[in-house]
């Protein structure tokens, strides 16, 4: 950039400039965010070493993006403009990917995606995991290099937000997003446009944003993936609702457990100021924002939004009644908007479509689109972007692939551990925020957890709310107290303890602390188990009266067996047991199991292939 950009057309002349440079060159576009666990950056390494070696830097040129969306297919890998997909790529393959593909020409079939004993499939935008996908947020995201302003520049960013800025007034910005039907993503889906009328038309000054990045849903990373590969589409989303509502500071609460999320948010930060895209007159439009970190410890409740306040305060992160609501007295006791990184980040392309387009999409009640962190018992893991009302049945077999190794769907845990278990008889639910709270479970943030049949449902009701009650903030008693309660009476049915009169006390509890609790979090806590026993009552009962575990996964109330005629006796099971506890299994001799011994681990079961160890 030559000069800082000082008006709308500034920015588009320096846009323009940009796109105007030789294109033409290859780009190897390597995940290296959430890839980084499984050695992205060495990958990256990799291909710019073999770059320099063959002295192919004015052709090809490696981008350190941000998350492709595909976790299962780490460490992911796009060579555009070709648009080929290659996954679980490793250093070792970067030389042959030049060789063969870059310069030959020539595709590498065991890189590429493949569903079972599908053909390999080369090209990203045939993948069935991306072909039904709508990408709107996620659009930039394993594209753009999130280090770089001029890379989001030339994607795109900050034209919405000059435009805005430099030609519609507040009220009409605040009409459009009404228009929009865009409701807030973190979880209560409340209309972003009311709210931005409310603290608007809220008395006092100064007048503040913040963008709720305290992601603490088991699972769920929709809002980390989008700080760390497009952290200019979420300060772009600010500056709009800053200007909206007449805030002169924002705030992005993030927890300290997001490193590389905070590290290009505070990059991203630097390069906007120095630009002239935060700050005073921004882009010349008499528009005075500015933008900063605070990092949060990473408690469960700071998810709240009073909770947020007081810990950005200096405070204990801990809720407090309503009203008044944040819009009329929040952070310092000033009208304050919070919303968390993913509705932020629909703000751009609500006025980048238009809000009557960008409300064709979704459903009556709920527009736009909704990204799922899509995790557990299923093929494809990963960022799933789609319009609200897609069909759950969708999302986990047309784009997740279904399940593995040839087992049942059995549920669906939607909203983390404020959410609720959906049964297979609601697989053709379309996923909105009323339809799904009509079932018993809540959008939450997006987190889906899915299980097949070795999962037991009672086990998972005690493993949310163990998280929520060691979350739980102990302000209220109901939640404080009945958690802890609950989560006794769970302990001791996945021990075989428990009795029919503990598990309607269950159910009793639950319905009290959704009344009576204090916030949001504390009303929403009983949801995993009310909505197991409403679907599975069958397995509370069987835990009851049977001492059992129908999926032998209750450690306590399972016993391994071995089934002597299918035994091979190949002695697999002997080698990986942790106690001794199977002898035999060599020489023909079936393998034997002592239950005295036998702690369940399950390494017997994985270890064998002929499916000999059986549960009971």
């Amino acid at each position: 950039m030559t000069k800082q950009p000082k008006s709308i057309e500034d920015l588009k002349s320096w846009r323009e400039r940009l796109m105007s440079k030789p294109a033409g060159e290859t780009v190897v576009r390597v995940c290296s965010t959430g890839c980084r666990a499984l050695g992205a950056l060495d990958v990256c390494q990799a291909f710019e070493d073999e770059i320099e070696k063959l002295k192919l830097g004015k052709k090809v040129r490696v981008i350190r993006a941000g998350c492709h969306g595909l976790c299962a297919g780490a460490v992911a890998v796009v060579i555009d403009p070709a648009g080929i997909f290659y996954q679980k790529v490793k250093p070792e393959d970067a030389e042959e990917i030049i060789a063969k593909t870059i310069l030959g020409g020539e595709i590498i079939s065991r890189l590429c995606y493949a569903q079972q004993k599908d053909a390999p499939i080369s090209l990203k935008k045939d993948i069935p995991f991306y072909k039904h996908q709508q990408r709107l947020v996620l659009r930039n995201c394993g594209v753009v290099d999130p280090t770089s302003l001029e890379d989001a520049i030339i994607n795109g960013a900050y034209q919405t937000a000059a435009d805005v800025l430099c030609n519609k007034k507040p009220d009409v910005v605040i009409k459009d997003c009404l228009t929009s039907g865009l409701r807030g993503r973190g979880g209560a889906g409340f209309p972003v446009g009311r709210k931005w009328q409310f603290a608007r038309a809220s008395k006092g000054q100064p007048k503040y944003i913040i963008c709720n990045a305290d992601e603490g849903d088991p699972g769920a990373f929709m809002d980390r993936a989008l700080l760390e590969g497009d952290p200019h589409l979420v300060l772009e989303g600010m500056i709009i609702g800053a200007y909206a509502i007449g805030a002169s500071k924002g705030y992005i609460y993030v927890r300290a457990e997001y490193p590389i999320a905070i590290e290009h948010t505070e990059l991203a930060l630097v390069q906007t100021r120095k630009a002239g895209i935060l700050g005073r007159n921004i882009l010349g439009s008499g528009f005075d924002f500015d933008i900063e970190i605070r990092k949060g410890a990473g408690a469960f409740v700071c998810g709240e939004e009073t909770a947020l306040i007081a810990s950005i305060e200096g405070k204990r992160g801990m809720p407090r009644p309503r009203p008044p609501f944040p819009a009329a007295s929040g952070l310092f006791g000033k009208p304050t908007n919070i919303n968390n990184v993913e509705t932020w980040a629909n703000i751009p392309r609500v006025f980048e479509l238009g809000a009557e387009k960008y409300a064709e999409i979704g459903t009556d009640g709920s527009k736009g689109t909704k990204i799922f962190a899509l995790a557990g018992k299923v093929q494809n893991t990963g960022l799933v972007e789609v319009p609200m009302g897609t069909k759950l049945r969708k999302i986990i077999f047309d784009i997740g692939g279904g399940i593995p190794d040839g087992k049942e769907f059995k549920a669906a845990q939607i909203g983390g551990p404020s959410g609720g278990c959906v049964p297979a008889e609601h697989l053709d639910i379309e996923l909105d925020y009323d339809s799904v709270q009509k079932i018993g479970a809540i959008m939450g943030s997006g987190g889906l957890i899915v299980m097949d049949e070795s999962t037991c449902m009672v086990e998972i009701a005690r493993f949310f709310t163990d998280f929520v009650q060691e979350e739980s903030c102990g302000k209220c008693v109901p939640c404080r107290i009945g958690t802890r309660r609950m989560l006794e009476i769970l302990t001791a049915l996945t021990k075989g303890t428990a009795s029919q009169e503990q598990v309607e006390l269950l159910c009793e509890l639950g319905e009290m602390i959704r009344t009576s609790s204090l916030c949001g979090l504390g009303q929403t806590a009983p949801n995993p188990v009310l909505s197991t026993v409403r679907y599975f009552r069958d397995e509370y009962d069987a835990h009851v009266n049977d001492q059992k575990c129908p999926a032998g996964e209750c450690t306590a109330l399972t016993s391994l067996h071995v089934d002597e005629e299918i035994c091979r006796a190949c002695g697999k099971c002997v080698k990986v047991c942790p106690t001794d506890a199977i002898t035999g299994g060599v020489k023909k001799e079936p393998a034997q199991i002592d239950q005295e011994k036998c702690i369940v681990c399950g390494n017997c079961v994985t270890a064998c292939k002929f499916d000999a160890v059986i549960k009971k």
